[in-house]
């Protein structure tokens, strides 16, 4: 897979910010090193700046920043490509120093970060929130079929566009729209695309003309009951073929068919999303071969390769999450590692809401460490998912790691479709991830 849909340069550059301090062993000295540049690490450098911290330096490789909950509009055609991104220095927080690198080993007991570059950075507290990786090899024929006319993914910036490309000009045939077991970045995204699309062929009348299908692999169309009975009424209002315990398991592009196999989960699993392992102990118990004239396909997820083999993560845990208290944080074995973001062992949904929840946590045991002291501040496993169920519509979902509803807007029903919440997905949170979040002030 050597398209340039996944790959990056690894340029290292040095940005503005603290100036680096030789150690004794030649690596350089810093009193926090975060590892990623994305919600997490920058809005987490921002805040811990706040806090009175001066010596912070980011990790990251990418010279670009993303505000992911917008691609699903892009490919939907409800939002412009550029409205999603913006150069990585000009969100990096004032008097914190970028390094346009990338992490590729950690010594624990050494508190030293490897680099690509060769750089070796030597820490008193490390956070790591890299993200997560794109499986796209977990799914034979999946990451082909993306260079194919007919399949695309909101999960890959560049492809957004095609994806709004294949939505309008689909006008008779078969929309597949795909969820993959095991724990899943902004897992809602993977189904706001469907409602897009199927309220736009609704409105240019050939939505009667186009069969859709939903592939989950949850019991339910998602799990949190107040929010399947909202969903499900949208997928009867637009005749959608919802196939639960399911997932797609190969892919031809050339011949356009995706081949869906029914999975069973272990009774204990509350959600895919709070046992990663789930993928691991799915059995298929039947499969059928179905062709498509559009997919949306959205590959599994994992901890970066590095990580998952740096003897830092969860024991038995194949998603290779680091291995932290859920709560607090912190490393269950290293007093001075910390983790949050898609990358963290905790328990929650990953979205940029719980991020908010995490971050605050985080941010205040770490200047609690500073000062010798126990971590005491707590994420409570809070998360949310606006779904876009119309062009105009949001069903906003919010809840915890039990599925139980944890509603914070100020306002009766508000998991329930309404335009309020529409603009509030779509007009509002964008500013205030970029003018507030990303400065450590929400």
């Amino acid at each position: 897979m050597a398209s340039s849909y996944w790959s990056s340069t690894l340029d290292a550059d040095p940005a503005a910010g603290s100036p680096a301090v030789p150690g004794s062993d030649g690596a350089e000295d810093h009193d926090v090193v975060i590892i990623g540049g994305g919600n997490a690490g920058i809005s987490l450098a921002a805040r811990l700046h706040r806090y009175g911290f001066r010596d912070i330096v980011i990790v990251e490789p990418s010279d670009r920043h993303l505000y992911q909950p917008l691609l699903s509009h892009i490919g939907g055609g409800t939002a412009r490509a550029e409205e999603a991104v913006r150069p990585q220095a000009d969100v990096m927080p004032k008097g914190v120093r970028w390094i346009r690198d990338a992490a590729v080993d950690i010594a624990p007991d050494a508190q030293t970060v490897q680099l690509a570059s060769g750089t070796m950075l030597a820490y008193r507290q490390l956070v790591i929130c890299p993200g997560m990786r794109l499986d796209w090899d977990a799914v034979p024929g999946l990451a082909e079929a993306m260079s194919t006319p007919s399949a695309s993914s909101n999960y890959v910036f560049e492809l957004a566009p095609k994806t709004w490309d294949l939505v309008r000009g689909l006008q008779r045939g078969t929309a597949v729209f795909t969820m993959p077991s095991g724990t899943v970045k902004c897992d809602g995204a993977t189904q706001k695309i469907m409602y897009l699309a199927c309220d736009y062929w609704r409105q240019e009348g050939v939505l009667d003309d186009i069969r859709v299908v939903m592939v989950v692999p949850t019991p339910t169309v998602y799990g949190v009951d107040v929010v399947d009975q909202e969903l499900n009424r949208k997928i009867d209002e637009y005749g959608v073929e919802l196939r639960c315990s399911s997932e797609v398991t190969d892919v031809d592009g050339a011949a356009q068919t995706v081949t869906i196999s029914a999975v069973t989960i272990s009774p204990v699993t509350i959600s895919p999303v709070t046992n990663p392992a789930a993928r691991a102990e799915s059995v298929a118990a039947g499969s059928e071969v179905l062709r498509y004239d559009l997919l949306h396909g959205v590959p599994p997820q994992v901890a970066p390769d590095w990580l998952r083999t740096s003897g830092l993560t969860r024991p038995g845990d194949p998603g290779g999450f680091v291995d932290v208290n859920p709560e607090t944080l912190q490393h269950s074995r290293f007093r001075d590692i910390w983790s949050l973001g898609d990358a963290a062992g905790t328990k929650n949904f990953k979205s940029g809401a719980s991020l908010r929840k995490q971050t605050l946590a985080l941010a205040k045991n770490l200047k609690a460490a500073s000062k010798g002291r126990a971590p005491r501040h707590k994420y409570n496993h809070y998360s949310a998912t606006p779904f876009t169920v119309s062009r105009s519509t949001v069903v906003f979902a919010e809840f915890d790691h039990l599925h139980r509803p944890k509603p914070t807007l100020p306002w009766k029903g508000s998991m329930k479709e309404h335009h309020s919440t529409w603009i509030l997905e779509r007009n509002i949170l964008p500013r205030v991830y970029w003018h507030l979040i990303l400065r450590g002030r929400a």
